[in-house]
């Protein structure tokens, strides 16, 4: 998969995700993929969620990674 098609795969999977994140007053920026990394940055209500993690890593991380199979983690950077 090309970086090009693992972007557009990674925003779709966002697309996915973001109407649960605003749903609860928050949201989510892609800023960068590395090396089959993602970095993120929470916002709203999302930043000073105590569950943030664990809705990075079983909601987000997953979603990902049914897109992109490729990626082996998402950073929140924020």
């Amino acid at each position: 998969m090309t970086a090009q098609e693992t972007l557009k795969n990674v925003e779709k999977a966002l697309e996915e995700i973001r109407p649960f994140l605003i749903s609860d007053g928050g949201n989510i920026k892609l800023l960068s993929i590395e090396n089959n990394i993602v970095k993120v940055e929470l916002e709203g209500a999302c930043i000073g969620c105590s569950v943030n993690q664990m809705t990075l890593k079983n909601g987000v991380e997953a979603t990902i990674r049914k897109y992109a199979p490729q990626i082996e983690e998402v950073i929140n950077i924020g």
